[in-house]
């Protein structure tokens, strides 16, 4: 079965109008879980420390501008290389600030990366879980949420959150020196005064807002417009590691024109999308852009009646600017951020939706009927009514009940796109969809064996004893199993490392997973369409190992023929369900 290879299905647009405080508040809850928690807690109190005497540092720094400028309007030279020492020591101070912020920061960002990514893997390789994920749209190029999407969510969690709160901190600092500086500004109307409390504080609020109102505005769409680029983007990285993973098929059928083709149509949305996004920032820009550089000289302009009124000398006027920028900068954090809180958005949409559907129950009915399972007795196998929807339909067992004593040998049979496959994982609980029972043996080991075997990167040793560990068993087990399955010669590559899957042929990878089920002598065995896919010497010999390395475990083979050299004791049979529950089957069916 497949399914779909691309993310379209997602509506990442529709995804990022959705709710933005339950997502925050569930990634949060799994971080307050998480083994890390106090080790960031640590970090966070000490990075708030660090912003607070940084932001101390600034408003001695506000108020050295005071003595220095008014020592250049005096040209009183003593005072003036008294203050260029006074600078130097808050300069140094405020470096030393600014170096311990951006260590904190770093460690704050690998912190957030190890309890995201620890989550995001724990609860997507849950048993049968990540397989049950995978056959919906949400559960498409897991790495790349759990890999990129993770590590940008981390770094730019990190910047704004430091950012806000250094903004935060640096506004309730200033707001009181600015209000206690509003106090000296009387406005001359003629012969009348009017003096306005607070006036540089709301002059500021003004100025911040309208920026941040518009910013808003005009920024709204970027949310959507960021989770349609990592969509896309996630798509051509599937198209790519589709085409290196299957390169020998493609070579042999000439296919690379063709691969091209699709790599140039995933290729041509990315960049659809970033030029969307491209227009987008640019509209945001005119905003953002326009009011930084109107900040250059507005502070002076709200400031400058008093200064030429005589209320404020030159150095006054200066720490009033520097107040003032200082708010309106701390108030306009949101304008600045703008694009990339938009950005931020998109991406904890795509992780926490992501981290929604592998914590739920994947099983969780919607009116459809599901199997059920249980354990039993051990040494008995029992399948009751089993029906499984597939595809257009349901297939069934024409034996309606019954039960596998342990070491028989039973051999399921069924037609071409009868659901052999979809029974297959309904035994191995990856496939709920259909009705029935499936009762397996309490407390014994069963090893479930698709049709290509799954033999992981390492050393030869590893992909033998899988999934438990290498030293489980002995050199002279291995040895062993290799020599009954044909492979001796690869008793002197135990501990060589390589790509297994590549470097040998199917029947070579089928008898190394033989020579593994020799290693763990497993008490139930469940193959798919196993013994169809070798034939000759390979079959013949994987028989006797079923007679006689294994004669004392249970074998449930699901396949196309019954004439395995009377191996099976007993042939059960699949075939269309009487009571077909299309409806049903439809809704849970993937592309097969």
């Amino acid at each position: 079965m497949a399914v779909a290879s691309g993310e379209a299905t997602l509506k990442p647009v529709d995804d990022a109008q959705a709710a933005l405080m339950p997502e925050l508040g569930m990634m949060l809850r799994a971080f307050w879980v998480s083994p890390i928690r106090m080790n960031f807690v640590a970090l966070a109190f000490a990075i708030v420390i660090v912003i607070a005497l940084t932001a101390y540092g600034q408003i001695k720094l506000n108020e050295w501008n005071q003595p220095f400028y008014d020592a250049l309007a005096r040209k009183d030279w003593q005072e003036f290389v008294h203050q260029l020492f006074r600078f130097a020591q808050i300069a140094i101070a405020l470096l030393v600030m600014n170096v311990a912020q951006v260590w904190l920061n770093q460690s704050i960002k690998i912190k957030l990366r190890q309890g995201l990514v620890d989550d995001l893997i724990e609860q997507w390789l849950k048993p049968g879980r990540a397989f049950r994920l995978s056959t919906r749209p949400i559960g498409i190029n897991p790495d790349q949420r759990m890999h990129e999407d993770a590590r940008h969510l981390t770094e730019l969690s990190a910047d704004l959150g430091i950012g806000l709160l250094q903004a935060s901190v640096l506004l309730s600092s200033f707001v009181s020196v600015l209000w206690a500086l509003s106090s000296g500004f009387v406005f001359h109307l003629g012969t009348a005064t009017l003096a306005v409390p607070g006036y540089l504080v709301w002059a500021a609020v003004f100025y911040a807002g309208t920026a941040s109102l518009l910013s808003y505005l005009v920024g709204r769409p970027l949310v959507g417009l960021n989770a349609e680029r990592y969509s896309r983007e996630a798509d051509l990285r599937y198209g790519l590691m589709r085409v290196s993973e299957h390169i020998d098929a493609i070579t042999l059928a000439n296919g690379e024109p063709d691969e091209r083709r699709r790599i140039t149509i995933d290729l041509a949305k990315v960049l659809a999308a970033m030029r969307n996004l491209a227009w987008g920032q640019t509209r945001l820009t005119w905003i953002t852009a326009g009011y930084g550089w109107t900040a250059l000289v507005v502070p002076i302009g709200v400031a400058v009646p008093a200064y030429f009124s005589g209320s404020l000398s030159l150095g006054g006027l200066m720490v009033t600017v520097g107040a003032f920028n200082q708010v309106q900068s701390s108030l306009r954090w949101f304008v600045d951020n703008f694009s990339v809180i938009a950005d931020w958005r998109a991406t904890l949409l795509r992780v926490s939706n992501f981290r929604r559907a592998a914590a739920q129950d994947d099983t969780e009915g919607d009116g459809a009927d599901q199997i059920q399972w249980a354990e039993g007795e051990p040494g008995h196998y029992r399948l009751d009514r089993l029906c499984v929807f597939v595809p257009g339909g349901s297939t069934r067992l024409r034996e309606e009940s019954t039960t596998v004593e342990a070491g028989e040998k039973v051999a399921i049979i069924g037609e071409r796109r009868s659901g052999k496959t979809l029974l297959f994982r309904a035994l191995a609980g990856l496939w709920s969809w259909g009705s029935g029972s499936i009762v397996r043996p309490k407390g014994e080991a069963i090893m479930y064996m698709p049709r290509t075997p799954y033999l992981p990167p390492g050393n030869l040793r590893d992909a033998l004893a899988y999934p438990a560990p290498a030293q489980s068993f002995e050199t002279r087990s291995y040895e062993t199993a290799l020599d009954r399955v044909g492979l001796k010669g690869l008793a002197t590559a135990l501990d060589e490392p390589g790509r297994w899957d590549r470097q040998l042929n199917e029947d070579e990878q089928q008898a190394l997973a033989f020579a593994r089920l020799i290693l763990h002598k497993p008490a139930w065995i469940v193959m798919d369409e196993v013994l169809d896919s070798v034939t000759g010497e390979t079959h013949r010999r994987f028989l006797q190992i079923l007679h006689e390395d294994l004669k004392r475990s249970g074998v449930i083979h699901i396949g196309r023929s019954e004439g395995h050299d009377h191996l099976f004791a007993r042939v059960l049979h699949l075939v269309p369900a009487r009571r077909a529950s299309e409806r049903a089957g439809e809704r849970h069916s993937v592309r097969a």
